[in-house]
Formats: C-alpha cells, sequence, structure tokens
C-alpha cells in the first residue's frame, strides 16, 4: 500500500464512508488503505464530525466517554513522564557556562 500522505479532508471523507458503509474494512479496501488507519482516523473528533465513534457496538455514550477520557490520561501520564525525563536529562548536563 506505499507511504501515502492523506490530507485532512481525505481523511474526513473516509470516515464519513466507513460511517455509511457500516465497515471499516470494506471503506479501507475500497480506498485501498489499512483498515487500522482508518478505525484510528474513526476514533478522532478532528475526522469524525467531533464524535466519538468507537468500533465496540453496544457501548453506551458514558461509556464512550471514560474510554476516550482514560485513554486522554494516559497519554497525558506518558507526556508528563516524558517532560520528567527530560528535566532529568538537562539538569544533570554542564548547561551553565560558569567557567567562561
Amino acid at each position: 500500500m506505499g507511504n501515502r500522505v492523506f490530507d485532512e479532508q481525505f481523511k474526513k471523507m473516509a470516515v464519513e464512508l466507513s460511517t455509511v458503509k457500516g465497515s471499516v474494512k470494506a471503506a479501507a479496501r475500497e480506498l485501498e488503505m489499512d483498515p487500522s488507519l482508518l478505525s484510528k482516523w474513526r476514533n478522532d473528533p478532528r475526522y469524525n464530525g467531533g464524535h466519538i465513534i468507537l468500533d465496540k457496538p453496544g457501548l453506551s455514550e458514558e461509556e464512550q466517554k471514560i474510554r476516550r477520557l482514560e485513554k486522554e490520561l494516559k497519554e497525558a501520564r506518558m507526556e508528563r513522564d516524558i517532560l520528567k525525563k527530560a528535566v532529568s536529562i538537562f539538569s544533570k548536563g554542564d548547561w551553565n557556562d560558569s567557567g567562561s
């Protein structure tokens, strides 16, 4: 399938197509792309009209919101940990130019 670059409009159109078809796999096959990438776009409010479209049918709106918030919290914690490590690395270095 290669390394294709998709613009924002294409991503929105692909998400809409997958919703209309009712199948990520069918839409991805039609667009000749990886279904996992399309599934990722479906869960991204930037491409799905601001909605959370989870590929797990049967979840209530509240359960979907909880899953989204848990994912955001996990990502925020990872970002925080990365920043802590970066601060630690840079604070150990000899960044002060006290010798000049």
